[in-house]
């Protein structure tokens, strides 16, 4: 009983491994389509910390961008594009 418990435990902890490892090999590459200047953005730790600096410049709470309405993204892009990284 003890060695099918001992399989078992370590069926489970390696799926639970391989869930986590593909899983995050997809976080850097989320594009996120720009329409309105027509080009793709990286949605990645760096756009991140962007977004959340376009929030505190406006004084208002975070808002999940995916919650935005059109109108709302559209805002956020063009103040993306007046604020370019620097590099």
């Amino acid at each position: 009983m003890s060695r099918i418990k001992r399989i078992l435990s370590s069926t489970c902890l390696a799926a639970s491994f391989l869930i986590a490892v593909a899983s995050s090999g997809c976080a850097g590459r989320v594009r996120v389509y720009d329409e309105y200047h027509s080009d793709y953005h990286r949605w990645d730790r760096n756009e991140d910390v962007v977004y959340r600096s376009y929030w505190s410049e406006r004084h208002e709470p975070y808002r999940d961008y995916n919650k935005l309405n059109k109108d709302e993204q559209k805002d956020y892009w063009n103040w993306r594009h007046d604020h370019p990284d620097k590099h």
